[in-house]
């Protein structure tokens, strides 16, 4: 199930989502060297999250195989910046593309409601909540996690109690169909939920940060959201479809 677009209308220009859409593109492009090596590997290892790392779990030395070619070699004192720094890198073109599409499908909707400072900061926190999941579903890990999906899957947690029938159009399969935001997202959550419950030691898929962005964005949404913007917006959204 794919979002192609919402029916949902803004009242401003989404600012800082195309910020930080263009900041994770300008990584990828300037840092990761568009997903070609050495600049990929070296990235991952360099700003990305390693748990184990991160929390000195694994010893000083220690090699992580990231391509055929690199590792990543754990240092003491890894930066505390890594949760930070983690969340605007990427493994692949599809993992960018994607991410960045749920971004500008939902962002703008959650900004209209907060305001451009407070969406800034409430995106970094849910980002923050994420990376905390991640590491505390697997401390000792060496897997390293990069992907602006968990801040994402707080803009989502976010989306779905404010607009909750909000109507997505998504592709599923071969036909385009409508649905409301709540069963979008809550098929989306119980995805996750249900990859973060089978083992999986190989890597991939970082469900534990999808469910605490996601879980993150719904405890932050009281402390962020302003209510006269959201009073604006719904009024602004009835006499639009009058």
């Amino acid at each position: 199930m794919f979002p192609i677009r919402d029916d949902n209308p803004t009242l401003r220009t989404p600012v800082v989502t195309w910020m930080l859409i263009a900041t994770n593109v300008a990584m990828w492009v300037l840092v990761q060297g568009m997903g070609s090596e050495p600049g990929l590997s070296r990235s991952v290892c360099e700003l990305g999250l390693i748990p184990g790392e991160f929390l000195q779990r694994l010893p000083a030395g220690f090699e992580i195989p990231v391509s055929r070619r690199m590792s990543c070699v754990v240092l003491e004192g890894r930066s505390w910046l890594a949760p930070l720094t983690s969340m605007f890198l990427h493994g692949g073109w599809l993992h960018l593309l994607g991410n960045m599409w749920f971004l500008h499908i939902f962002g703008n909707n959650v900004e209209d409601i907060m305001g451009r400072g407070r969406f800034l900061a409430f995106y970094l926190l849910a980002g923050l909540a994420a990376a905390a999941a991640q590491v505390a579903a697997d401390p000792s890990s060496a897997i390293p996690m990069v992907g602006a999906s968990g801040a994402i899957g707080g803009v989502m947690g976010a989306y779905v109690l404010v607009y909750p029938s909000a109507r997505i159009r998504t592709f599923v399969f071969l036909f385009f169909i409508e649905v409301p935001a709540f069963f979008m997202l809550g098929y989306w959550f119980l995805l996750q939920l249900a990859g973060g419950l089978v083992p999986n030691e190989g890597g991939g898929v970082a469900f534990w940060a999808h469910i605490g962005g996601f879980l993150g964005g719904i405890l932050l949404l009281p402390w962020f959201r302003d209510n006269a913007l959201v009073t604006l917006h719904r009024q602004s959204t009835r006499l639009r479809f009058r």
